[in-house]
C-alpha cells in the first residue's frame, strides 16, 4: 500500500498508544466506579478501578520476579474474572504478550497454541489446574505456573511444577510501578483461531491495534461513564470483543460473568437486574438459551433499554423479535472475526432511516450485520477479485483491512494467500453491502451450498427454521450429491413438548413460505444436541465428515 507523505505535523506523534494508559485513566478519572465479578453461586465480589490498578500494578512488578521480560509470550487460562482483567493489563503493560488460551480447546490444540507462541509462563484458575496438568508434559518452553486461588498454594493438589500463588506475588510485589513507553506496534495479546480448517493460527494484536479499536468502538456504541456493560463474551477469545479496554477507557461499571451454567440463568438475570446492566456481549447460543429460561419465568425481566449484542453466528429473527416482545430488550449483531479484534461494524438504525422504515423493515435491518466503522476499508468482491456493486443484492467475498485488522498470520508460512497484495484480510465469508451501507453477511465461503450450479445461504435457512415455534435451534449443512453436487440437509432439536407431534413436513412445509422447493433440504435429522465449537459455533465442519456419504449410502 503506498503512502503519501505530505507536509512534516508538529504533533507528538513519538507518543506512543499503550493500552496500559487506559486503566491508568480509569483510575485517575473513575476510580470509584464499580467492577462487579459473579461467583460460581451466583454471588457477587466487587470493586473498583482505583483497587484493580492498584493489583495491575503490583502484577508488573511480580511478573518481573518470575522470569518474565518484554517480548515473552504469557499464558493465561481463566474464566472472566477479576484476575483476569488485572492480567489484560499487567502483562502487556511490561512489554510481555497476554497468551489467551482457549480452555475449550483440546489437549492437542492448547499443546500447539502454548509451543508454536513460545509460552514461559502460564497462569491457571484453580479450576482449571485439570487442563494445564493434560498439557504441561508437552510444552517446551514454560518455566511455571501461577495458581489464582483464595486458598493456601500449600492446599492446592497438582504436578505442575514449579507453582507459585497469585495472591502472594502481589501481596509482595511493590505497590508502585514506572511504566514503559512500549513501541506500540509491539504485541499486546495474542489469540488463536481455532482451528477448523488446519492448526489454530496466530493473532497477535499490538498495543496500538487495541487503542484504536477500543476508541472507535467506544465512540460507535456511545459508550460513556452511565452504562453498565456486562460480559458473557469469554475474555479468553478475541480479546473479550474488547469491551474490558473500552469499559475502563470511558469509565463504565463492568459486569463479568465468571463461570456460569448454561442451564440456570437465574443468576445472570439477577445480576443484569441488581447492576443495572445497559449492554450486554455474549454468543447468539448464550441469548437463545437465556430466552428459553426467560420464556418458562413467570416474571419476565424488565429488560427496557438494554442493548444485547449477540455475536458469534447471525441471531434469528424470531429471537430478536422475541426478547423486544418479553422483555423490551433490543437485540443487535455486529460482523467480525479473530483477525479483525473483532469489529468491523457496528448495528445502529441510523437516524434518517427510522422515519421512512416500516417495522417490518426495521427488523430485517436488525438481522443485518451494521456499517462499516471509521478507518475501515471493507469490500466485497467476486471470485476474480472485482468489486460488487452496494445494491443489496450482489454477494462476494468479504475483504478488510484497517488499523486493527490482523495483516499476516504469526508464523504461518503458507498463509500469504489470505492476504491481498494491497492489504485486505480474505475473510472467507460471502456477504452483501445495501444502498445505505449495511452489511449482510449470507454465509461462510465454505458453508454456501452449490446445488445444481445455484448456490443455497445455510444462514438463511437455519433462520427460518428456527423461526418454527418448536424448534429450539438448527444447522444446515450441504452434503455431496451424485447429480446435485451438493444438496442441503438440515439438523433440529425441538424444544420440549414438541417432539413427538412435529414431523420433517412441518419443517419443510415452514421453509416453503420462503424458499422454493428445490433449494429443500432433502433430510431433516431431528437430533438431541447439535455439536459446537470451542467459540460456540455450530460445528459444520464434524457434522459434514460425519454425513459425508449419507447420500451415496441412503444413510
Amino acid at each position: 500500500m503506498k503512502i503519501l507523505k505530505g507536509c512534516p505535523a508538529t504533533s507528538q506523534d513519538d507518543y506512543q498508544l499503550n493500552v496500559t494508559s487506559i486503566i491508568k485513566n480509569a483510575a485517575r478519572n473513575y476510580g470509584t466506579q464499580s467492577l462487579v465479578v459473579m461467583r460460581p453461586d451466583g454471588a457477587t465480589f466487587t470493586s473498583n478501578y482505583s483497587e484493580e490498578y492498584e493489583r495491575v500494578k503490583r502484577l508488573a512488578n511480580a511478573l518481573g520476579k518470575v522470569g518474565i521480560s518484554p517480548g515473552d509470550r504469557v499464558g493465561v487460562l481463566d474464566w472472566n474474572t477479576n484476575r483476569h482483567y488485572e492480567l489484560y493489563f499487567g502483562i502487556p503493560g511490561i512489554g510481555a504478550v497476554l497468551l489467551q488460551m482457549n480452555m475449550r480447546l483440546t489437549a492437542k490444540e492448547l499443546s500447539y497454541i502454548g509451543n508454536h507462541s513460545g509460552a514461559r509462563l502460564i497462569f491457571v484458575d484453580e479450576s482449571l489446574i485439570k487442563v494445564a496438568e493434560a498439557i504441561s508434559s508437552d510444552l517446551k518452553s514454560v518455566i511455571g505456573y501461577v495458581i489464582m486461588t483464595d486458598g493456601k498454594l500449600a492446599d492446592i493438589e497438582t504436578s505442575l511444577k514449579p507453582i507459585y500463588s497469585y495472591e502472594d506475588l502481589l501481596k509482595d510485589a511493590e505497590a508502585e510501578v514506572n511504566w514503559p513507553m512500549i513501541d506500540e506496534r509491539s504485541a499486546y495479546a495474542a489469540c488463536y483461531t481455532s482451528g477448523t480448517t488446519g492448526k489454530p493460527k496466530g493473532v497477535y494484536y499490538s498495543h496500538r491495534n487495541i487503542y484504536l479499536h477500543s476508541l472507535q468502538v467506544g465512540l460507535s456504541y456511545e459508550f460513556t461513564d452511565r452504562d453498565s456493560l456486562l460480559l458473557l463474551t469469554p475474555m479468553f477469545h478475541a480479546m473479550g470483543w474488547g469491551f474490558p479496554q473500552i469499559s475502563a477507557l470511558v469509565g463504565a461499571k463492568l459486569a463479568l460473568a465468571g463461570r456460569y451454567s448454561l442451564e440456570d440463568f437465574g443468576p445472570i438475570i439477577k445480576l443484569m437486574e441488581n447492576e443495572k446492566i445497559s449492554f450486554v456481549g455474549g454468543a447468539t447460543i448464550i441469548f437463545m438459551a437465556m430466552l428459553e429460561y426467560i420464556k418458562k419465568m413467570d416474571k419476565k425481566p424488565d429488560f427496557s433499554g438494554v442493548r444485547l449484542l449477540s455475536g458469534a453466528s447471525e441471531p434469528p429473527l424470531a429471537m430478536i423479535k422475541a426478547y423486544n416482545e418479553l422483555t423490551g430488550a433490543d437485540v443487535h449483531q455486529a460482523w467480525g472475526a479473530t483477525e479483525t479484534t473483532p469489529f468491523v461494524t457496528v448495528n445502529r438504525l441510523k437516524p434518517a432511516l427510522k422515519d421512512k422504515l416500516t417495522q417490518e423493515e426495521m427488523w430485517k435491518y436488525k438481522s443485518m450485520h451494521g456499517y462499516i466503522l471509521p478507518g475501515i476499508d471493507l469490500k466485497i468482491v467476486d471470485d476474480e477479485g472485482s468489486e460488487m456493486p452496494h445494491d443489496g443484492k450482489s454477494v462476494g467475498e468479504i475483504l478488510v483491512r484497517g488499523p486493527w485488522i490482523t495483516g499476516s498470520y504469526f508464523n504461518a508460512p503458507g498463509t500469504e494467500s489470505q492476504f491481498t497484495e494491497d492489504g485486505y484480510w480474505k475473510s472467507g465469508d460471502v456477504g452483501m453491502i445495501n444502498p445505505e451501507g449495511y452489511l449482510k453477511m449470507v454465509d461462510r465461503v465454505k458453508d454456501l451450498i452449490k446445488s445444481g450450479g445455484e448456490w443455497i445461504s445455510s444462514v438463511d435457512m437455519e433462520n427460518e427454521i428456527m423461526r418454527h415455534p418448536a424448534v429450539l435451534e438448527a444447522t444446515v449443512i450441504g452434503l455431496p450429491h451424485p447429480k446435485w453436487e451438493e444438496r442441503p440437509v438440515a439438523f433440529v432439536i425441538l424444544k420440549d413438548g414438541y417432539r413427538e407431534s412435529v414431523t420433517k413436513d412441518d419443517i419443510l412445509v415452514h421453509l416453503s413460505e420462503l424458499f422454493s422447493k428445490w433449494q429443500l433440504p432433502d433430510d431433516i435429522k431431528f437430533v438431541d444436541e447439535i455439536p459446537k465449537t470451542s467459540v460456540g459455533k455450530f460445528d459444520k465442519k464434524r457434522l459434514k465428515e460425519e454425513y459425508k456419504n449419507i447420500f451415496r449410502k441412503g444413510r
